[in-house]
């Protein structure tokens, strides 16, 4: 799972959200390390529909344009979980190997300048 479709997935975990609104919190949720464009945004949101990990939640028109919410379904919501545990563990194996290359410091927290 690319670390777009993970954010993605993330922002419609807590809520229904339209286009706009995932690119919103796909940013907020990466500190702006990840922007999307619409291009990806709508690629990435048609081919999770086709995944069935999330489904249109409604549509409404606002001002003469559709704009459709999307909601994450069971099976995105038990994706996101086992990534999120995949990444955990990932995480969790580059602090313990980094600890032994550091002497240990990086584990106990030190700031090594």
């Amino acid at each position: 799972m690319h670390e777009s479709t993970f954010l993605i997935l993330t922002a419609l975990a807590g809520q229904p959200l339209h286009g706009y609104g995932v690119v919103q919190a796909v940013e907020e949720l990466s500190a702006g390390d990840v922007k999307l464009r619409p291009g990806t945004l709508y690629g990435a949101l048609d081919r999770l529909v086709e995944q069935r990990l999330i489904e249109v939640d409604r549509e409404e028109v606002v001002d003469g344009r559709l704009r459709r919410y999307y909601r994450l379904t069971e099976a995105g919501a038990v994706a996101l979980r086992a990534r999120a545990e995949r990444l955990r563990r990932h995480a969790t194996a580059a602090e313990t190997q980094l600890g032994k290359r550091l002497g240990g410091a990086l584990a106990s927290g030190t700031v090594i300048a």
